[in-house]
């Protein structure tokens, strides 16, 4: 992905060269038939006024097009250079996005379920290869609530830390299916600025700035929480 926007990158800023260097060819290509067609006018019949006026018009009119162009080059590129040094300051962040996949830390991987109305949900938890590894049924209610998994699989092993997704079939009071929004939780490892666009990592995924719902400092865990898997709430504690 970031080799992509490298070559986006390089690409747009070779295709504004091309085209100052075409632009400002024509620039030259113009001031020099221009002084050249003064330097050999017939002093007997000089050049009409108003054509003389309107080659200036358009002399001047290219001069400020390659002034424009240099000044939006700069622009873009302070733009690019605030976007980027926005991104790097969501590093070490815990940041909530779009998204269902997220990464299994220290025994705990968190989600936010967002549910239009009250519903029986049937949950999964999905390992990188997508074979389900932990499953319960939950109520959800009618609002935005974290769902909590605690790493421990349905045979109640510990399952290892990386990246998992969760699914979510839901159905209301009377059967019928009912789209539920997942956001995930996580702390920003590091920022991609190669590319286009800024890109966030946490984990193994990888968004853009425009998937961020909330972004909060991490909290210090409570005394005695060493984080240890073995410590953690078990799988019927999962919910809110």
């Amino acid at each position: 992905m970031a080799i992509d926007g490298v070559g986006g990158v390089n690409s747009s800023t070779g295709t504004n060269a091309v085209s100052r260097q075409t632009l400002a060819s024509n620039f030259e290509t113009f001031l020099t038939l221009l002084t050249t067609q003064l330097q050999h006018q017939n002093p007997l019949e000089p050049l009409d006024t108003n054509q003389f006026t309107q080659q200036l018009v358009s002399f001047a009119g290219v001069e400020q097009q390659l002034r424009t162009n240099d000044n939006l080059e700069s622009l873009v590129k302070l733009s690019k250079i605030a976007h980027n040094a926005t991104a790097l300051s969501f590093v070490g962040l815990n940041v909530t996005a779009e998204g269902a996949t997220t990464e299994l830390r220290d025994g705990l991987a968190v989600w936010y379920l967002s549910s239009p109305k009250p519903v029986q949900a049937q949950i999964s938890i999905q390992d990188a290869n997508g074979s389900t590894v932990f499953t319960e049924t939950k109520t959800l209610d009618a609002a935005i609530q974290p769902y909590q998994w605690n790493g421990r699989t349905s045979t109640g092993s510990i399952a290892p830390a990386g990246a998992y997704k969760i699914v979510v079939s839901a159905k209301d009071a009377n059967g019928q299916t009912v789209a539920i929004d997942t956001n995930f939780s996580g702390i920003v490892d590091q920022v991609d600025v190669s590319g286009e666009e800024p890109l966030l990592l946490i984990g193994a995924t990888l968004i853009t700035l425009d998937q961020v719902r909330s972004v909060q400092r991490p909290t210090a865990p409570p005394p005695g929480n060493s984080g240890d898997p073995d410590n953690s709430p078990n799988p019927d504690s999962t919910g809110s």
